[in-house]
């Protein structure tokens, strides 16, 4: 494919592993050889410094500004981000158009990606889920995240853990009412306690399951007083307050510290970062994250878990607790309490290089054929 030119779309305002995958996948796409056109959220700072030689940014606010924004002759356009039928369907009728599919086909409808010319997804588990679904065109490789750490330098200080709707009037006014709080709140920086610190490094939102999975584990938690929960993420209102509930047992040994940039800084505090419940999980780009860092990984045994976490090496897999009440994680969380080795996912190396820069250009150099060839009239 002689210089091809991707229009890469995301147009999420907030942060979340989409945005941090969509930011690798635009540099590997230009490593890759493609020229890059990233249409972003005017208020998401993520973007800031990307743009490049081989990469131009534009800031659009919405889907009718995407399409006024791309070009009038047929190209190949990617979106990252939720789009709406009726923008794909315009889109398709204009250009050839891929989408990624952030979320696994459970419990939910995969029709939009018919009206896609092609879908691309994240993990063999959502290949699998697409293809279940009837979603005939679906890119055969799962295109790996990877773990992209340096993002920020800035100090682990406290901040709200809430992510306003601005759709809902409650969340419109709290989220006004939110920041005269901040003006009397105190932000202490993070410091590790004594003691074993779990962790959660994550957005707050309703696929990760939080509220779900602590409402099992905790009372296994609580029965260990030298465990130590730190919350890393911010989410809407309605799931931090049912996390909270969840928690209530730790008391002050569960702390919520906001959406925090400066990730590279978080995880070497932690002893394990804890996923979510695995099915409404794409892949887990915080589990990618944690062990490139050296961190090991406690999760269900479960896809796509299965396929970023390697048992005993990078972290250890457990039951998903709905199926036996949590008792296999309290098992194994006396076994860690007792002085079971911790393991360096770090020494696992050929598994880490499938989510490391250098295999993710590759995907997207093979991606980019797969989408020159299928975009020929």
């Amino acid at each position: 494919m002689a210089d091809p030119h991707i229009h890469h779309v995301n147009l999420q305002p907030i942060i979340g592993g989409g945005e941090i995958y969509t930011r690798s996948l635009t540099r590997a796409l230009a490593d890759a050889g493609a020229r890059v056109t990233l249409y972003v959220h005017p208020s998401n700072a993520l973007w800031d410094g990307l743009a490049g030689e081989r990469i131009s940014l534009v800031r659009v606010a919405d889907e009718r500004g995407l399409l006024e924004r791309l070009p009038a002759e047929r190209s190949i356009v990617v979106t990252q981000s939720p789009i709406s039928t009726e923008t794909v369907a315009e889109l398709a009728r204009r250009h050839f158009v891929a989408g990624f599919a952030h979320m696994p086909m459970f419990q939910r409808s995969a029709e939009i990606f018919n009206v896609y010319h092609y879908a691309i997804t994240v993990s063999r588990y959502c290949v699998e889920l697409l293809r279940a679904a009837g979603v005939k065109r679906v890119h055969p490789e799962p295109v790996y995240g990877i773990a992209d750490l340096a993002r920020s330098s800035a100090p682990l200080l406290a901040r709200s853990p809430y992510l306003w709707d601005r759709n809902k009037f409650r969340d419109v006014l709290l989220g006004a009412l939110a920041p005269l709080a901040e003006g009397f709140r105190s932000r202490p920086a993070f410091a590790r306690r004594p003691g074993l610190t779990l962790g959660i490094v994550s957005l707050i939102a309703p696929i990760k399951q939080l509220p779900q999975l602590f409402s099992i584990v905790t009372p296994h938690i609580a029965r260990h007083p030298e465990v130590r929960l730190e919350i890393f993420g911010e989410g809407g209102y309605a799931q931090v307050r049912d996390l909270r509930r969840a928690l209530a047992p730790l008391g002050e040994r569960a702390r919520f510290w906001g959406f925090q940039a400066n990730v590279a800084a978080i995880y070497p505090e932690l002893d394990y970062l804890m996923t979510g419940l695995p099915e409404k999980e794409a892949l887990g780009q915080n589990a990618i994250e944690a062990q490139a860092a050296g961190t090991p990984v406690l999760a269900p045994n479960a896809p796509p878990f299965t396929e970023t976490v390697l048992d005993g090496k990078g972290g250890f897999l457990y039951r998903d607790p709905r199926e036996d009440g949590g008792a296999d994680f309290a098992r194994l969380l006396e076994a860690i309490v007792a002085g079971r080795p911790r393991p360096d996912p770090r020494a696992a190396k050929e598994h880490l290089a499938t989510f490391g820069y250098p295999a993710l250009v590759e995907r997207a150099r093979r991606l980019l054929d797969r989408l020159d060839r299928l975009s020929r009239p």
